[in-house]
């Protein structure tokens, strides 16, 4: 519990540092999220990719609203019933309005039974998060059907261009691909940013939030996955790794991860779910920039950083991606699954030559052939040609030009 005036000095005080945030480099999805529906607008994403700013910037289509941030140090001690308390202060300071901006809500035990009271009257919520699951969960309990979530990833490569205000191309992508997109790594080129940030999701994010005892376990398979990005592991490799008790610890750890957006895993495609569940996986990290601070090998391999960025572009776009494995162990990166098909395959090579062309395209032409697809995709630094074999296309690209590819195919070709 919170004591009234307390809690008017916060809200005031942020109110006034809300509007005096800078804008910022506009989102690419900005022009994709409407604040017109009776519905909860939920971003969710990993600790300082820009949420706020995001919300700053939808703020703009705003005319008046109420704001608070929960990850306020003043505001420890916040709860449930304390959202009374500020419903009158907002009354009281700034009149009646229908709209209401919250950042890091999942701090606060029940917030989402005082979001639905609120969407009951008519009121409008824009919401931010740290957490999938945690956001995820209390939505679905109390918010079904009333919400909408936008998931915000750290700059893509173009608009990274854009805060730095310059032109895409090689020489700026090959930055990009060690630097990642943190705003504020980009701004400042410090990497105990990065480190920092790390030690923020491990700690606040998951330890606290999960009461967890074994955190310098935690911390290491965290680190571990980190400097093994693009690699497959298994739960059980993991126990004896680091010598835990249990498997389910390591599940656990492991979701903890992903909830907090700090690595993602991709399952080896199976037709069978139980298949699916048990085989290797393989781990993805949110940023390259972030591997490469808090790891001393990702950065030497161009090839898993590269792999890494393909994996952001597709997860950004798409919910259900795997990687083949044929049973002549020939590999493809990545598989994209749209409702019960698979409508895409996709290679990532750093340079495509004659010492690993027969390798990356037989991992590829094996999906292409398995899933009856017609064209694959080899995604490059640099490289652009189209290739024919076996009847199928190969079209090579960089992976930087691949967004503007898609963006000029038509929704069937696309398919």
């Amino acid at each position: 519990m919170i004591l009234k005036e307390t809690l008017r000095e916060v809200v005031l005080s942020q109110k006034e540092a809300f509007d005096d945030l800078e804008l910022g480099v506009e989102r690419e999805i900005v022009s994709g999220i409407s604040i017109e529906l009776q519905h909860a607008l939920v971003i969710s994403g990993i600790r300082r990719c820009g949420k706020s700013t995001l919300m700053h910037q939808l703020s703009k289509r705003i005319k008046s609203f109420n704001y608070l941030n929960f990850e306020d140090t003043r505001l420890t001690g916040f709860e449930l019933s304390d959202f009374e308390k500020l419903d009158e202060i907002y009354a009281e300071e700034f009149g009646e309005r229908d709209f209401y901006l919250f950042d890091e809500i999942q701090n606060i035990p029940g917030w989402e039974i005082f979001v639905r009271s609120r969407l009951d009257k008519k009121k409008r919520f824009v919401i931010t998060g740290s957490n999938a699951s945690l956001l995820s969960k209390e939505l679905g309990t109390r918010l079904t059907g009333r919400h909408i979530n936008v998931e915000l990833f750290p700059f893509s490569f173009k608009e990274t261009m854009t805060f730095k205000k310059q032109k895409c191309g090689a020489s700026e992508f090959g930055k990009y691909l060690k630097e990642g997109g943190f705003p504020e790594y980009l701004k400042y080129k410090n990497q105990e940013i990065l480190r920092e940030l790390f030690t923020d999701v491990i700690q606040r994010d998951i330890v606290a939030r999960h009461k967890i005892r074994e955190s310098k376990a935690l911390n290491e398979i965290a680190l571990y996955l980190l400097t093994n990005v693009g690699k497959e592991f298994s739960f059980n490799t993991l126990k004896n790794i680091f010598a835990l008790g249990s498997v389910n610890t390591v599940s656990s750890f492991i979701s903890y991860l992903e909830d907090s957006y700090l690595v993602f895993t991709v399952p080896k495609f199976d037709y069978s779910l139980k298949k699916q569940m048990v085989n290797p996986k393989k781990v993805y990290s949110i940023d390259n920039g972030l591997c490469a601070a808090n790891s001393v090998s990702f950065s030497e391999d161009k090839g898993r950083m590269l792999e890494n960025l393909a994996y952001l572009v597709l997860r950004r776009n798409n919910k259900q991606i795997f990687y083949f494995k044929s049973e002549n162990k020939h590999e493809c990166d990545f598989l994209v699954k749209e409702a019960a098909k698979i409508k895409m395959a996709i290679q990532v090579c750093h340079e495509l030559n004659e010492d690993n062309k027969e390798r990356e395209l037989s991992g590829l032409m094996e999906a292409l052939n398995q899933f009856d697809l017609k064209e694959g995709i080899i995604l490059t630094f640099n490289q652009e040609d189209e290739l024919t074999q076996n009847g199928k296309k190969i079209i090579m690209l960089p992976l930087w030009k691949w967004n503007d590819y898609l963006a000029s195919l038509g929704p069937k070709d696309r398919n």
